[in-house]
């Protein structure tokens, strides 16, 4: 990721956002949450590279910006609470989505970050329902919702959203997690049978205690 335009649009690719120009000033292009109002991503152009200004929980802060040089302390913001992303091309873009990820649900009540710590749940060599992650994340009624942010996962090394199937035990389209027969590799390897495309939810649905 290095352009402006990539990174507003998966800042406006979460529920209830909006772009705006504050300053009446070109350069400065923020992304708001609806209702609140709060901004958390900013993009500016400074000494030739775009910038990202994204806020950052104080365990998560120090580690990025210990990982990459282009993490730096947020400039002009509060720099016990914000990263600033140089988009120089350096930082993997997986990471610099989980780091405007971050940002949203930090400055939201957000479903996203229930869902993936309900998923977190899901012990190896087990697997849950949409519905049963929505019910653990706080509200039945948003299976969709699990379905979309599963999709757009921010940190597949933690959480396992492959362990994720429908109702029927039936596993995500094909190439959900990267290629085809995928998720199918990775349930196996938890120790999961997988027969035609499904798991049997009698022996491995995950039960909460």
């Amino acid at each position: 990721m290095k352009t402006r335009e990539e990174a507003l649009a998966y800042g406006l690719s979460f529920e209830n956002t909006y772009q705006e120009a504050p300053f009446h000033d070109p350069n400065w292009q923020l992304v708001r949450v609806k209702g609140s109002g709060k901004a958390f991503l900013w993009t500016y152009e400074r000494n030739g590279y775009i910038n990202l200004n994204v806020k950052a929980d104080p365990e998560w802060r120090d580690f990025w910006r210990n990982t990459y040089k282009s993490v730096i302390a947020g400039w002009h913001q509060n720099k016990e609470h914000w990263n600033t992303i140089i988009l120089d091309g350096t930082i993997p873009d997986a990471d610099v989505r989980r780091m405007i990820a971050e940002s949203y649900d930090l400055v939201t009540d957000s479903p996203s970050k229930r869902i993936y710590e309900a998923v977190k749940k899901i012990p190896k060599g087990k697997v849950a329902t949409y519905g049963q992650i929505a019910e653990l994340a706080g509200d039945k009624k948003m299976a969709r919702a699990v379905g979309n942010a599963l999709h757009k996962n921010p940190d597949p090394d933690s959480i396992p959203c492959y362990r994720v199937v429908n109702a029927r035990g039936e596993l995500a389209g094909e190439f959900a997690f990267g290629g085809a027969g995928a998720q199918a590799k990775l349930l196996e390897a938890d120790g999961i049978e997988v027969v035609n495309g499904k798991v049997d939810l009698s022996k491995y649905q995950f039960v909460e205690k």
